[in-house]
């Protein structure tokens, strides 16, 4: 059997489009800066030309020398901050592609996330300091917070399973339901920052403890560093990172090396036939929302846990924005779960860029929005893209089908011609023994 090119691979053609995606995404930024450089009085074209170096490189800018020039260089602080909102991504983004796999469109991610929130938050602020090693309160609430996550998951799983609602209505009606849920039981709680009167709207970090009835800075809890803070300096980045990246390996072993994950994509891929061949269709359903929903409330107790981080809790009038940002990175990844941590990091670092546009120019960081708007846009249409990148295979095949035949190699001279095989009576021929 005549292996296929390397470039004519489904999975090839897979990246290759979510790459053009990114190339064509970071085109339309740079032309857009150009022209609003070009046309704005305030900039011109040499702002308009350190705006677009700062989209493709701003991770690497060290800000203006003396000269008032840009500078570049290592900038560990823009490299852990970028791992470290990268960190949700990762999870929120598994959290999507891993329910994408199984069949379903989790688009509930941002009420899991909101539920990890109010869990991981209300386990490490609840439990008194110094009534156990911080380190198995840190354990406890990161796992509260992939409970809650799952149950919350698993609520339109159930209703997709045994009632046929459409998941993303039941998603679409669960994030509701979560933010004015956790703006109520914040709102009762004794969690929001009184210490720091000009954040009374927030929720105290996971760094302050509860000691004798008060909130202590310093006391509580806050995700080990394990030696990120020395290899990017005055970042906020931590090991949530790894413990992420460790999550999209064991996602993907879990979907494609177990039979369990075969016989989650199974029933995503036809429900009936996997009920047929013996699986249990509605219990795998449950349990890959509930999956999702655990991934994307972890990817909140990663953040919230932290130890930096500060959450507004009035959150009825909005959902999170890393909850619906997990579609984007699992789109560019072809909800491939190693290929989300390259995304979630790509995305983060756009971010990145887009602070530094804002910090070092008179552009506005939202451009970087225009920018990931646009390659999500492609990467939808990533389909299309692969159509076309297939079309060389299909022009090659037809010049090869409408090519002449090789003529036919002439005996050498001298030979005698074959003879005709002698015709054998009674094999059908005219004339032939009737019996």
């Amino acid at each position: 059997m005549k292996k296929e090119p390397f470039l004519q691979r489904e999975g090839t053609k897979s990246v290759l489009a979510s790459l053009l995606s990114i190339l064509f995404g970071l085109a339309f930024g740079a032309v857009v800066i150009l022209i609003v450089g070009l046309t704005s009085k305030d900039l011109g074209a040499d702002s308009a030309w350190e705006g677009i170096r700062l989209i493709f490189g701003g991770l690497f800018s060290t800000g203006r020398g003396s000269t008032g020039l840009l500078t570049w260089g290592f900038n560990g602080q823009n490299i852990g901050n970028m791992l470290f909102r990268a960190t949700p991504l990762i999870m929120t983004g598994l959290s999507v592609a891993m329910a994408y796999k199984t069949g379903l469109f989790n688009i509930g991610a941002p009420g899991q996330y909101l539920m990890g929130t109010l869990v991981s938050l209300s386990v490490a602020l609840g439990i008194p300091a110094g009534s156990m090693p911080k380190a198995v309160i840190w354990l406890l609430a990161f796992l509260a917070a992939l409970l809650a996550g799952a149950l919350w998951g698993s609520i339109p799983g159930a209703l997709k399973a045994f009632l046929n609602i459409n998941e993303v209505i039941a998603c679409i009606m669960t994030n509701w339901i979560a933010a004015n849920f956790v703006t109520w039981m914040f709102g009762i709680s004794n969690f929001k920052n009184i210490v720091e009167n000009t954040k009374s709207s927030y929720i105290y970090k996971t760094t302050y403890g509860l000691v004798d009835g008060t909130y202590v800075s310093g006391a509580g809890i806050a995700t080990a560093k394990l030696g990120m803070d020395k290899l990017f300096p005055g970042s906020q980045v931590n090991g949530g990172i790894l413990i992420a990246i460790l999550f999209a390996v064991g996602v993907y072993v879990m979907m494609e090396k177990t039979t369990f994950g075969y016989e989650l994509k199974a029933c995503g891929s036809n429900r009936h036939a996997a009920r047929y061949a013996g699986i249990a269709d509605k219990r795998d359903i449950v349990l890959s929302m509930a999956i999702a929903g655990a991934l994307s409330a972890g990817g909140a107790g990663l953040y919230c846990l932290a130890g930096n981080t500060e959450f507004f809790w009035s959150t009825y009038q909005s959902l999170p924005a890393i909850g619906f940002n997990g579609i984007p990175v699992a789109l560019l990844a072809v909800c491939n779960p190693i290929g989300v941590i390259f995304t979630a990091i790509f995305m983060s670092m756009l971010s990145i860029s887009g602070l530094q546009l804002t910090n070092l120019t008179a552009y506005n960081e939202y451009i970087t929005d225009v920018i990931i708007s646009v390659i999500v846009y492609l990467a939808a249409f990533s389909l299309v893209i692969k159509m076309w990148l297939g079309r060389k295979k299909d022009k090659v095949g037809a010049v090869n089908a409408n090519a002449e035949p090789a003529p036919k190699a002439e005996p050498p001279a001298g030979a005698k011609p074959e003879e005709p095989a002698a015709a054998v009576p009674g094999d059908g021929e005219k004339g032939g023994d009737a019996q």
